[in-house]
């Protein structure tokens, strides 16, 4: 099995678990140290993908957010179970079980998988980006052709997190320079990006996990991945994506600011 469809098949087995907990609402919710909630699922998900990639992928190594890492192999699956919780604890369909495979830094595919939505994205180096409805056919999918900031919508996650940053006010600048902006959030934002339907994504602060099965999905629909600072991929700490053609004018009203932690991939 090619390590595409393994991916896939890891993403219907998260389906199988998220979502019939998301229906029936039957799971606890706890506080992780982070303030962050986590639940049952979350763990249950993380488990069952790791139990199978241990007997699929022996030799790889794995990064989840709830288990953190297992083994030393440059080829490394970066997990996250589910990339927002907080919505799947409030019966909100945003969110997703997001399936990545790195070699060191180059990401080599990504699986995004949102069931409550009905939807899927992936990619794999050199072969272009995807999404369908699931059980529906593929089709192949591109960012947009806006090439000015006055006419690009974009979507963002929330305002704290810029003003911890230090940036809020630039943030609103580049706000305030755009045709629209909505904060669909989480891994939505990017997902909308590398369909067209939105210009710009960003987040002020972000984990490896939040963003290894993102990067790739948005570069092989053409567009950019850095962090705020510039620097390509997901180990900067945060996240600025576009589709290409507004990426420098955006990095220049945000300032061109590093994130407070920058998260190299020997620390991940």
């Amino acid at each position: 099995m090619n390590d595409l469809d393994l991916a896939t098949e890891l993403a219907d087995l998260a389906d199988s678990i998220s979502y019939r907990h998301f229906v029936a609402q039957d799971f606890t919710v706890e506080t992780k140290p982070d303030l962050t909630p986590v639940t049952e699922c979350d763990r249950a998900v993380e488990a069952a993908i790791v139990d199978r990639l241990k007997r699929e992928r022996p030799d790889d190594s794995v990064l989840g957010e709830e288990f953190g890492s297992h083994g030393t192999s440059p080829r490394r699956w970066i997990i996250d179970p589910i990339d927002g919780t907080k919505n799947y604890v409030r019966g909100v369909p945003i969110w997703a079980t997001l399936i990545s495979l790195y070699d060191g830094q180059t990401p080599l595919l990504g699986v995004v998988s949102a069931p409550a939505l009905g939807r899927r994205w992936w990619a794999e180096a050199g072969h272009g980006a995807f999404t369908s409805a699931l059980g529906e056919p593929a089709r192949q999918i591109h960012v947009s052709a806006v090439d000015s900031l006055e006419d690009a919508s974009m979507s963002y996650a929330s305002l704290s997190g810029w003003k911890q940053l230090g940036v809020l006010d630039e943030f609103l600048d580049l706000c305030d320079s755009l045709w629209r902006t909505r904060g669909y959030g989480d891994f939505y934002s990017y997902m909308l990006l590398a369909e067209g339907a939105v210009d710009l994504a960003c987040e002020p602060e972000l984990e490896l996990y939040d963003m290894g099965a993102l990067v790739p999905i948005v570069l092989e629909a053409g567009g950019t991945f850095t962090n705020t600072a510039g620097i390509d991929g997901p180990f900067g700490g945060n996240a600025l994506a576009s589709n290409s053609r507004l990426h420098e004018s955006a990095l220049d009203r945000l300032g061109r600011v590093a994130p407070a932690t920058v998260r190299t991939d020997a620390q991940a």
